[in-house]
């Protein structure tokens, strides 16, 4: 599975928005690795915003 994909995964498992460190958490997933899809999933407006630094996948 690719790292966006990951990172979607565990955002909709947690059922509310994350932050780059909480998807860390989740997901053992390097930092700089979750920061590269944030960029690219932002991009792609696959990922919103609600409150300042948290992400959520957009509906």
């Amino acid at each position: 599975m690719e790292t966006k994909e990951k990172v979607l995964e565990a955002m909709r498992d947690a059922g509310k928005p994350m932050s780059a460190g909480e998807v860390e958490k989740a997901t053992g997933i390097d930092r700089k690795e979750i920061d590269k899809a944030f960029k690219e999933l932002k991009k792609e407006e696959a990922i919103v915003s609600p409150v300042r630094c948290k992400w959520e996948p957009a509906k």
